[in-house]
């Protein structure tokens, strides 16, 4: 999204910690970065238009037959817009590899940037137990906390 001339994106957290959607879950959703991917692949796309190269719109995975997988969803597309590996016409398109050593067009999009926390995926399913446990506890002290507030 631009607004006067910035670029933004706009990143919805669920407030419920039940939902899933963000976080790792072998069963479920085993790429839960994919929403950060995605707006900041639209800045990089932006970018690339600034600087006059051609790159295929980011919204566009179907055009080329990218379809949305379960488990994984778009990161096979995700991967081949990255590495400029989308088959199109006998080509190779996606963003070009300089697009990740070059300055924005317009640095002053950056200017009001912020620095979120990062997910950790667990690595084997003793870390994935390791995970579920410290929600618990944490469950446990947040109602505690409640009911000493009261």
């Amino acid at each position: 999204m631009d607004y006067r001339n910035i670029g933004y994106s706009n990143i919805r957290l669920p407030e419920n910690d039940k939902d899933y959607t963000y976080k790792y879950d072998y069963r479920a959703n085993t790429f839960p970065e994919e929403v950060f991917i995605h707006e900041f692949l639209h800045t990089l796309e932006r970018n690339a238009k600034e600087y006059g190269y051609e790159v295929p719109a980011l919204h566009d995975s179907s055009r080329y037959g990218y379809q949305s997988e379960p488990f994984i969803r778009l990161k096979n597309w995700y991967q081949d817009y990255m590495n400029q590996e989308i088959e199109y016409q006998g080509k190779k398109i996606g963003l070009p590899a300089e697009i990740y050593t070059i300055k924005p067009v317009k640095t002053s999009n950056f200017e009001f940037s912020h620095t979120i926390d990062a997910f950790e995926e667990p690595d084997n399913i003793i870390e994935e137990i390791q995970v579920i446990f410290g929600r618990v506890i944490s469950l446990f002290q947040n109602n505690r906390e409640n009911v000493v507030e009261q």
